[in-house]
């Protein structure tokens, strides 16, 4: 990892009150119709993931996290979300795309990250 790059994770959610308070009734009334699998395993009903907040605090990784329509006006693009894209000199790919962040559990997240970037992973 060089400080040329990071990850920028992008919720499948809009940003603003309105729309977290929404995504948690969401998540609590139909939780296999909810479009976010990012926010479902990073987040628990009320706030961030213990789990994956020391994994954060801990990884020298560079990271920035989005909302959909936060990704939208920043970077001019409409990308299939959540997804995880990187970000190396200036040009930004996708690293992790919907179909794959929709199948992945918080472990398998941190696995991956830890993988690509050489991070000992420590339980």
């Amino acid at each position: 990892m060089t400080k040329d790059q990071q990850l920028i994770f992008v919720y499948n959610a809009n940003s603003g009150k309105w729309n977290g308070y929404m995504d948690i009734m969401h998540k609590i009334l139909s939780p296999q119709t909810y479009a976010c699998n990012l926010c479902a395993i990073t987040y628990d009903t009320f706030s961030i993931n213990k789990d994956w907040a020391a994994f954060k605090e801990k990884t020298p990784v560079k990271m920035s996290f989005l909302h959909k329509d936060e990704w939208e006006e920043q970077y001019n693009r409409k990308d299939g979300l959540p997804a995880i894209f990187l970000e190396e000199k200036g040009s930004i790919s996708v690293w992790i795309d919907p179909e794959t962040m929709n199948r992945l559990s918080l472990n398998q997240l941190k696995e991956l990250i830890s993988e690509k970037f050489g991070i000992e992973m420590s339980e």
